[in-house]
C-alpha cells in the first residue's frame, strides 16, 4: 500500500505543466524622434516702431 502511494505521488509530481512563451523574432523598438517646434511673435506695427526707436531703450 505504501509502495503504490509513492509511486502514484511520483508520477503526479512528475506531471507538472510548463507553460513556455517564446518570440518569432526579437522585440525592437524604434526612437527616431523628430521634435520640431516654431515660435512666432507677431507685434503690432507701431508696437515695432516704438520698439525699433532709440528712445524707449
Amino acid at each position: 500500500m505504501k509502495l503504490s502511494a509513492l509511486i502514484i505521488a511520483l508520477l503526479l509530481f512528475g506531471c507538472t505543466p510548463t507553460v513556455q512563451v517564446a518570440a518569432d523574432k526579437p522585440v525592437t523598438i524604434n526612437l527616431n524622434v523628430k521634435i520640431e517646434h516654431e515660435i512666432r511673435i507677431k507685434v503690432d506695427k507701431e508696437l515695432d516702431k516704438i520698439i525699433n526707436d532709440d528712445e524707449l531703450f
